[in-house]
């Protein structure tokens, strides 16, 4: 079996669809385990009808919310009635639902938000809104936002899921990375398999969109002052959303650039400056194997992080997707399709310190031994609302049945 070991090096930001790989879950938060009524519906556009994944969806004032899963669905517990509830996307204009009665399921249409082009250069103004961004971001780098975070990791191996992990973190993090975290809850179901990560949470605790202690002189990042050196960039448009207004800026690495390939997008509030979401896919993916007989091409690691919808200076993280794909190549043998992806989701998040002891990631961490250290409460994982989903799909159940691979993970029940 083939250990890998995630690198620090040239990360990527993701754009993952969990329903691929679990079906899709349900994301509920604050306490609600005493919570009187339980909000559920749909979120679809209102155009297409289509669902619109990752909804952010919460109750003003609170740090009470949810987020859409990959099927645009959601279930939220309200503390009382009547209550406002508001949904936001990036793609669409925010709308709030004042809610009466939980009796029936409700479906929420959101109108894509308006696209248009500025009267101006867009080379320029595109660089100028990055170099603001990035400026931004240096400049409130310090506020600091303490929480918890619910961490879901799935690996498929061709078409077979051999892995699944799923944690409950304290963190702390910023405006444009996570700095720490300790975990409170954790549980894995696995199988013998071809590989396995030793260590990919680090891709999540580990990347950020700026880092003040990186040489800025021969920074690679977009958000740095080497953008217009390195990047090629394009607005693609303005969306109008209410009284906010948020550039969509598409960017790649410029082909002179050495040892380092990338491209995504950036949405940046052109009156603040803050990074409303990121998006960034790269082949620059390197890992350390126990195996050398095994390598993997064709790699792909992709993130995606999206802040929370405030009218704050500064926003928390709102979630945080890491997808890698690649092939793995075995001599004498057929290539294999790798896929491992992750969701982060962050709750409960405030600006008031904690007697934590927050831990930074590092690639000497074990998910596995870091999962068996922690506190297991099956009650927890069966009750707490935080994870509670619809049942895994059929195939992924099954998969892990039929190798007995429960091992500290609740075994869903059989209808």
């Amino acid at each position: 079996m083939l250990s890998i070991l995630a690198s620090s090096k040239n990360f990527s930001a993701a754009v993952a669809r969990l329903s691929a790989l679990l079906g899709f879950f349900l994301l509920v938060l604050g306490s609600s385990a005493q919570a009187q009524y339980q909000l559920r519906g749909s979120v679809l556009d209102k155009e297409t009808k289509e669902p619109i994944p990752f909804v952010s969806i919460g109750i003003p004032g609170t740090s009470l919310g949810t987020a859409s899963n990959a099927d645009g669905q959601f279930f939220l517990n309200l503390p009382s009635l009547p209550q406002r509830v508001v949904f936001s996307e990036i793609g669409h204009l925010r709308d709030t639902l004042v809610v009466t009665s939980t009796q029936k399921p409700f479906e929420v249409l959101l109108g894509s938000a308006t696209i248009t082009l500025p009267e101006v250069k867009v080379g320029s103004y595109a660089f100028q809104l990055v170099d603001r961004a990035y400026r931004h971001m240096a400049d409130n780098y310090d506020e600091k936002f303490y929480g918890k975070a619910y961490y879901r990791q799935v690996t498929r191996i061709g078409a077979e899921p051999t892995e699944l992990q799923e944690m409950i973190w304290n963190v702390k993090s910023n405006n444009a990375r996570i700095e720490g975290t300790t975990t409170t809850q954790g549980r894995f179901a696995a199988k013998q398999a071809l590989l396995n990560f030793t260590n990919f949470s680090f891709n999540t605790k580990g990347y950020g969109l700026y880092n003040p202690n990186a040489d800025s002189t021969v920074s690679l990042a977009l958000l740095s002052p080497n953008a217009v050196k390195n990047y090629y960039v394009e607005l693609q448009g303005i969306l109008e959303k209410g009284d906010a207004n948020i550039a969509e800026i598409t960017f790649e690495t410029r082909p002179e650039v050495e040892g380092y390939q990338a491209n995504g997008t950036v949405w940046i509030d052109t009156d603040t400056y803050k990074v409303v979401r990121f998006t960034i896919t790269s082949p620059n993916y390197t890992s350390a194997s126990q195996n050398p007989t095994y390598k993997l091409k064709n790699t792909l690691l992709t993130f995606d992080l999206s802040f929370q919808n405030t009218p704050d200076p500064v926003s928390p993280l709102d979630y945080m997707k890491v997808k890698l794909t690649a092939d793995v190549l075995r001599p004498g043998t057929p290539i294999t399709k790798l896929d491992v992806s992750s969701f982060t989701f962050f709750y409960d998040t405030n600006r008031k310190p904690t007697g934590i002891a927050y831990e930074r990631g590092t690639l000497d961490e074990k998910d596995r031994e870091t999962i068996r250290q922690a506190k297991y409460d099956p009650e927890f994982w069966a009750n707490n609302p935080v994870v509670q989903r619809t049942p895994v799909e059929d195939e992924v159940i099954k998969s892990f049945e039929q190798k007995g691979a429960f091992g500290t993970t609740i075994k869903p029940k059989r209808k």
